[in-house]
């Protein structure tokens, strides 16, 4: 079977509504890079690299579904890295295809919403807003903090990482949770999970100063890696693309141990 990349980016564009989410400018969501096609299989990796683009082609893929793309740089001259994963894309006719904040905003296929169904955690809204999108997840639960932190530790781990927990006593349960993948942490959303009464916040990273203050908002924060945290969206994502178009996808793990 094959199908043509212009109708699986539609598709994939009307179900994450990509042109109605706002992004950063340089995640440059939907088509990256073309190719002659048509599309065989795909592959989905949480970044586009040297890495990944040889490990697609290895798979026999060529449809690259990547949550980071390839010009978070920006404009920048196609030399040395760049042109060596251009190379590699053109040699081995690879396209493209990028998903961003719409991916992490999606109400299933999100990184947030199905690390949160992984831990067994009930969602009851959305949290991390960007410009008036919620890109994660939050709830009520009545937890030991400590087995919450074991069960993301365990998934941490399953992609090459570990969760680490600031602020954290033996005797601490979890009754407010929220979770924002991949940089997580930072002052919008601790103020935001200080506002909602969260005590736990889990995310994939963030500064150090915010396991400073963290205490200090009535928080602990499990920072389980930002890797790990953003493996869930982009596969499936893969997963729907590859049952509507009946293509084979391989998932790519790539961890980058942060």
């Amino acid at each position: 079977m094959s199908a043509s990349l212009d109708d699986i980016a539609r598709h994939a564009n009307t179900l994450l509504r990509s042109t109605e989410i706002p992004d950063y400018p340089n995640a440059v969501n939907g088509i990256q890079v073309s190719h002659r096609g048509p599309v065989r299989a795909l592959a989905s990796a949480v970044d586009a690299s040297e890495r990944t683009i040889r490990a697609t082609a290895a798979l026999g893929a060529n449809l690259l579904v990547v949550h980071h793309g390839l010009f978070w740089q920006g404009v920048q001259p196609i030399t040395a890295m760049s042109y060596e994963r251009m190379r590699l894309l053109f040699d081995h006719d690879i396209a493209v295809y990028s998903a961003h904040l719409p991916l992490d905003a999606h109400e299933t296929l999100g990184n947030s919403r199905l690390l949160a169904d992984i831990l067994g955690l009930s969602v009851g809204g959305g949290f991390a807003t960007f410009q008036g999108v919620a890109c994660g997840v939050h709830g009520e639960c009545d937890l030991a903090t400590a087995d919450l932190l074991a069960a993301v530790d365990t998934f941490a781990r399953s992609h090459g990482g570990q969760a680490i927990a600031s602020a954290m006593t033996p005797a601490r349960r979890t009754r407010r949770w929220a979770i924002c993948s991949g940089a997580g942490a930072g002052s919008g959303t601790l103020a935001e999970a200080q506002a909602l009464g969260v005590d736990t916040l889990i995310v994939g990273e963030g500064p150090h100063w915010t396991a400073v203050d963290a205490p200090e908002r009535g928080l602990t924060i499990i920072y389980a890696g930002h890797y790990a945290t953003e493996t869930l969206g982009v596969r499936a994502l893969c997963d729907t693309l590859a049952a509507r178009f009946a293509l084979p996808h391989h998932a790519i793990d790539a961890p980058t141990g942060l």
